[in-house]
């Protein structure tokens, strides 16, 4: 009976996990953020709604079994590594050279979820292509065993659903805020957004295409 009840310090820390996940560290956050920017709260929603999938289907992996999912992503790393920079690269020249537009409060008041609804897989590839995303996460969940122990599916199941209510938690709250302030920022500013957040993503993703040719290059040397 008592198997099928979860460690119940597995939930608190899952979703303090699922929120540090989801804060702007990265390239697919800060891209989360713009598009709650652009076009307001459901906007946002559905950026962060991708990321927590891509965070939760590899959290449900690497709960699964960190050492098994540590030697898929080393042994797969060169392809996941060449395939994400190249979408960051991809969508960070695409948000540079964008014109940029605010959703008016019209739109925001008739806009639902599924206008946005095509975000949700293209950030789901994004996280899920993010190497560094990926390691950091297999790297969290090694720290967090040593004091939290994830000792059976029911466990694994139980902090995977925290961690995708953790990063549910904040994209909503942020998306809020977000858009109760949004109207604010003027065109000239909204340009601006954009452009840094092209640039970083851009440099993202030439420093991981970057790093691979070097490894490469130096390998055939």
């Amino acid at each position: 009976m008592f198997s099928y009840i979860p460690n119940p310090f597995i939930i608190p820390v899952g979703v303090a996990m699922g929120i540090l996940l989801a804060m702007p560290f990265g390239p697919v956050n800060l891209l989360g953020l713009q598009r709650a920017v652009e076009r307001g709260f459901f906007g946002g929603m559905a950026a962060g709604l991708g990321i927590m999938l891509g965070d939760g289907l590899i959290a449900l992996a690497t709960s699964l079994g960190v050492k098994s999912v540590s030697g898929a992503i080393r042994d797969y790393r060169t392809a996941i590594q060449i395939a994400g920079g190249i979408a960051l690269l991809l969508v960070g020249i695409k948000l540079y050279f964008t014109k940029s537009a605010i959703a008016t409060e019209k739109h925001d008041e008739n806009a639902t979820l599924y206008d946005y609804i095509g975000e949700i897989p293209q950030m789901f590839f994004l996280t899920l292509t993010n190497p560094a995303a990926t390691l950091g996460l297999v790297a969290i969940f090694g720290g967090v065993s040593s004091f939290v122990e994830v000792e059976s599916y029911i466990d694994a199941f139980t902090i995977v659903a925290a961690i995708m209510g953790g990063s549910f938690l904040y994209w909503f709250v942020v998306s809020q805020l977000i858009a109760a302030i949004r109207h604010r920022i003027d065109m000239v500013r909204l340009e601006q957004i954009n452009r840094i957040a092209g640039l970083v993503l851009i440099g993202f993703g030439c420093v991981l295409i970057g790093e691979m040719l070097a490894k490469r290059t130096h390998w055939w040397w």
